[in-house]
């Protein structure tokens, strides 16, 4: 196929500024799909992604489009997730295409995503088309959005395009400047194959699907190829494009972006970034992969029945290959027998792979507190990291204990900004710098990943009315004084509830979980004792009162002695089953422990 007539491109913005509705227009306008079977994010093919309205899955697509040249063009788009805890997906996206739309809501202006994905794109030497999203909202201040765009980006005015994805103007625009600035891939299909796979699912019919970008040579149906790094070799069962539906055909050249399957129904053996190649005629190394990505966010993840395990491992495993951003190894625990602790990019990650376990496979699951990886220098030089409240050694063993800091950078009107500095002082946070952007300010500070989990982004958006948005990135270890939180329940440990806390935050914890769990734990035949403990010492105590019997109703009259032995009867009874009942913690605990 001639190059000169192949554009990849990807769509990258900040969250909600219009990717999904931009890959919409352009397949319609293209042909790609027709009107009938035309409905909003068409790429978004998860019922999850439709729900939350979000994109969480790169998606490929092929489109044909004849420019004003007379020429027929092949566009290959990759429509990207604008989350932050999706940045591994933007990263792979952007390592198949030459170029990029940089879109931008004309409401919103420039934001903290936007940025983050501009810098992503840079990396992978991507040339970059402006397009100013949203023209059709009423009251926008449209040279705002060109002073941001001009000040922060140093893009010129005539290569803006401005566009309506929902109404679809300018998107005839967009497909020119797709044609005209983004430059054709290069790649000889002469040269011995060279493929860089960068996504795959799995098919229940088909066993793995491979999504990849030819660089060199040529993939034909039937032809053995060898998978460099896992120096695995198979033959070629089907070859084929999106176009939006999979689609077959006979071969995919060197700068094409298709899919391949060669019923490879084992997820193990197949790795994004891996490079295929020609099992007869290599090529002679293989392509850069992609950076592995640390887990930032860890939880325990067990089913709610035992016999379920397999099948949860099954579903890891296929889930794993879609997304292999998350990680998982297995563990147990005295409260829930066998499950998997889990690594995840941030908590929005962690609530997808749930609930995507919970659809896809239709599994039942408790999920334990989530909490971040902490590095500890032993006072024998050794340096260990752990993942969970249970691997901490003892107190005596230890020289010092690091947390993980993230870079965050903070969008925020100039109005909000003592709001939002006083918020981040209260968790924890160092400050580094603030740039006037614009009419806004970018503040940055170094914050414990610890305390940027759970709610932090939340708490951005309150203190900015809204306007606020955060971009964040790993920026290493920092010494801290970490203890662990256990919760006794009539004296014993519940691990489920076992933390890590920072020293001056354990009192207020220990009491937040304790008071919960009095509310949520429902009364037992005995009494139930809980109590938070760090170090040794009781930080907070309660208890649950037994169910109330009434063992004299029947006594009527007669000696006192008579009722005084029922109930030291009946106390002996609930002092016996104190001893051995199990309390019944309902999995409504669970979940509002992670809240807290």
């Amino acid at each position: 196929m001639d190059k000169s007539l192949i554009r990849n491109f990807s769509i990258i913005a900040h969250i909600d500024h219009g990717k999904s509705t931009l890959a919409d227009r352009l397949m319609l306008s293209t042909g790609a799909i027709d009107e009938r079977k035309f409905h909003n994010q068409v790429l978004d093919d998860m019922d999850l992604e439709r729900e939350r309205g979000i994109t969480i899955k790169a998606s490929a697509v092929r489109l044909k489009y004849r420019a004003n040249d007379g020429k027929e063009y092949i566009l290959n788009l990759i429509d990207t997730p604008g989350h932050v805890d999706f940045t591994y997906e933007v990263e792979k996206s952007l390592r198949a295409c030459e170029g990029a739309l940089l879109v931008v809501d004309a409401s919103q202006g420039v934001e903290s995503q936007t940025i983050g994905n501009y810098y992503l794109a840079i990396d992978s030497n991507l040339e970059m088309i402006p397009v100013v999203n949203k023209i059709d909202i009423a009251n926008i201040d449209m040279n705002i959005v060109k002073t941001e765009l001009k000040e922060i980006f140093s893009f010129k005015e005539e290569d803006t395009i401005f566009v309506s994805a929902k109404e679809g103007i300018g998107i005839e625009d967009v497909l020119e400047k797709i044609v005209e600035f983004i430059p054709h891939p290069e790649g000889n299909d002469e040269d011995p194959t060279q493929a860089l796979i960068f996504d795959s699912k799995y098919d229940t019919y088909k066993g793995v699907v491979i999504y990849i970008r030819v660089m060199n040579g040529v993939l034909r149906n039937g032809m053995r190829i060898k998978m460099m790094n896992l120096d695995k070799e198979v033959t070629i069962e089907e070859v084929g494009v999106f176009s939006p539906e999979a689609q077959k055909v006979k071969e995919l050249t060197s700068g094409e972006v298709g899919y391949i399957t060669c019923n490879i129904r084992d997820p193990h053996e197949v790795h994004v970034g891996d490079t295929i190649t020609d099992s007869k005629n290599p090529c002679k190394k293989p392509l850069d992969g992609y950076r592995r990505l640390k887990p930032l966010v860890f939880a325990g993840v067990y089913p709610e029945n035992p016999a379920e395990f397999m099948n949860l491992r099954e579903a890891l495993e296929k889930l794993n290959l879609n997304d292999p951003s998350f990680v998982y190894e297995p563990e147990s625990s005295q409260s829930f027998g066998h499950g998997f602790r889990c690594g995840f990019l941030g908590l929005l990650h962690m609530e997808i792979v749930q609930e995507r376990l919970q659809r896809e496979y239709n599994l039942n699951l408790i999920l334990t507190t989530p909490n971040v990886s902490y590095r500890i220098t032993k006072r024998n030089k050794e340096v260990i990291e752990i993942e969970s409240p249970a691997q901490l050694p003892d107190l005596a063993e230890i020289a010092q204990i690091e947390e993980p800091y993230l870079s965050v950078s903070v969008f925020t009107p100039v109005s909000t900004m003592d709001a939002v500095m006083e918020m981040a002082k209260r968790k924890r946070a160092v400050y580094q710098e603030s740039l006037y952007v614009s009419d806004r300010m970018k503040i940055i500070f170094d914050v414990p990943l610890s305390e940027v989990i759970v709610d932090f982004n939340d708490l951005v958006k309150s203190a900015t009315r809204g306007y606020g948005s955060i971009d964040y990135e790993f920026k290493g270890y920092m010494v801290t004084q970490v203890l662990k939180l256990d919760i006794l329940i009539n004296e014993k440990i519940c691990d489920a509830f076992s933390c890590l806390v920072h020293k001056d935050h354990s009192y207020e914890k220990g009491l937040n979980l304790v008071s919960k769990l009095k509310d949520l734990i429902p009364r037992q035949l005995f009494e139930i004792k809980i109590q938070a403990t760090c170090s040794g010492r009781i930080l907070s105590s309660a208890k649950v009162k037994s169910v109330g019997k009434n063992v004299t109703a029947k006594c009527y009259g007669g000696d006192i002695t008579r009722k005084r032995k029922l109930w030291e009867k009946q106390k002996e009874g609930k002092k016996r089953l104190k001893q051995v009942g199990r309390v019944e913690i309902p999995q409504e605990a669970f979940l509002a422990v992670l809240k807290i």
